[in-house]
C-alpha cells in the first residue's frame, strides 16, 4: 500500500509539472482557441478525479482526489468563461438607431 501511495504521489506531481510547462509554452494568441478544445478534456478529468476523491481509500488519496476535483473544476469553468468571452468578441453589434 505504501508503494502504491508513493507511485500515486509521483504521478500527481509529474502531471502537475508537465501540465504547467505545456501551457506556458503555448503562445498567448493560441490560448483562447485551444481552450475551447480543452474544455472537454477538463470535463473528463473532473469526472475521473471524482473516483479517488470519493472512494474508500486512504485519507491522503482522498485529499489528492479532492485537490484534483478542485483543479479540474476551476480549469473547466475558466475555460468556458474564456470561450464565452472570445465568442462575444465576434458577435455583430446591433446597428445604431437612426437619429433625427
Amino acid at each position: 500500500m505504501e508503494q502504491s501511495l508513493l507511485v500515486s504521489c509521483y504521478i500527481f506531481v509529474l502531471a502537475a509539472f508537465l501540465g504547467h510547462h505545456v501551457i506556458h509554452r503555448v503562445p498567448p494568441l493560441l490560448h483562447t482557441p485551444l481552450m475551447a478544445g480543452t474544455n472537454a478534456i477538463a470535463g473528463i478529468s473532473l469526472v475521473a478525479s471524482l473516483v479517488p476523491a470519493g472512494a474508500d481509500w486512504s485519507p491522503l488519496i482522498s485529499v489528492f482526489g479532492a485537490i484534483a476535483v478542485l483543479c479540474a473544476a476551476i480549469n473547466a469553468i475558466g475555460g468556458f468563461m474564456i470561450t464565452d468571452r472570445m465568442l462575444k468578441m465576434f458577435r455583430r453589434k446591433a446597428p445604431a438607431a437612426k437619429r433625427k
